[in-house]
């Protein structure tokens, strides 16, 4: 006969297992000038996340940052009349310290040297996005730097 601490333990374990609408895992922002791209983003990253927000505008991006305090930003680095370096920067000087994912169909290592520069954690390239994305996640969350095979930071 299991003993009566056994059963609340599995009493507990059971009733956390079954919070509806409970997602694990980190809040993450997208940004991107594709709405496609921001579709295809949200489809890989949920379940498993948050999706809180996406954002097709550069000049959106540092309001939503601050009325939706994600801990990941997802964010592109050419959006038409934008640059996500530059967002990275003005978002750092506003004190947002959380970790930034660039996403960018640049593989020049200049670029990745200017968005770890602006306070990015990861780079992952476009066309590796499906293979790389969900590491590049698991690495920020925890506190290492993540770059898209081939391109190296140094």
């Amino acid at each position: 006969m299991p003993s009566t601490h056994f059963l609340k333990l599995a009493m507990t374990m059971d009733s956390l297992g079954s919070q509806p609408n409970k997602r694990p895992g980190a809040r993450i922002l997208l940004v991107d000038d594709s709405r496609e791209i921001l579709d295809h983003l949200s489809n890989m990253l949920q379940p498993e996340y948050e999706v809180i927000g996406k954002v097709a505008d550069g000049d959106q991006v540092c309001s939503k940052v601050a009325s939706l305090s994600p801990d990941i930003i997802i964010l592109d680095i050419s959006m038409g009349n934008h640059s996500g370096i530059e967002i990275a920067h003005r978002l750092r000087e506003q004190g947002y310290a959380k970790e930034i994912i660039f996403l960018t169909v640049h593989e020049d290592p200049d670029f990745v040297t200017a968005a770890i520069g602006a306070g990015g954690r990861a780079y992952v390239t476009k066309p590796r996005m499906t293979e790389d994305l969900g590491l590049a996640v698991k690495s920020v969350l925890s506190h290492r730097v993540f770059i898209s095979a081939p391109l190296k930071w140094e």
